[in-house]
């Protein structure tokens, strides 16, 4: 397994192995177009043998220091073998290199962000800006995400 840019073969799966999560209500739905339209955003992880795309995250860029950490999603054969540390490691990598301070996530599994280095933060201190995702979200006004950060 490799950890490599998202390319336009890569969406489709991409916004199956998202959405597949959205309707489980443990992610926000992706359209295609949107997932084309922002795709140097992700990076995937992909078999080295066939490309095949197992795992996705985002990293979007939202202020001149801050960058959120977005739409993580491994698929459930690939769990538990560190490939989500390591595509969320590949996105902080980025943020750093580009300059940003710090990073957020919005999660329903704050333990394994904690592991990683993020720490709770309270919805309310996170610029405005942020929040036009939520905006998209069936939850919203109401999110039950946890918010954390990292000092990057």
């Amino acid at each position: 397994m490799l950890i490599r840019h998202a390319v336009i073969e890569d969406v489709k799966t991409m916004h199956k192995l998202l959405n597949s999560y959205a309707e489980k209500g443990l992610l926000l739905p992706r359209s295609l177009s949107e997932l084309y339209s922002h795709l140097r955003d992700f990076v995937v992880l992909a078999s080295h043998e066939d490309s095949s795309v197992h795992g996705v995250c985002g990293l979007g860029i939202c202020w001149e220091d801050l960058a959120e950490i977005k739409s993580l999603a491994v698929a459930e054969q690939f769990q538990g073998r560190g490939f989500g540390f390591q595509l969320v490691q590949r996105c902080l990598e980025e943020a750093r290199s580009l300059g940003l301070k710090r990073a957020f996530t919005l999660t329903y599994v704050p333990a394994f962000f904690a592991k990683l280095g993020f720490r709770e933060e309270e919805k309310s201190h996170l610029p405005h800006k942020v929040w036009v995702d939520c905006l998209k979200c069936p939850k919203f006004p109401n999110c039950d995400e946890t918010a954390l950060v990292i000092d990057l």
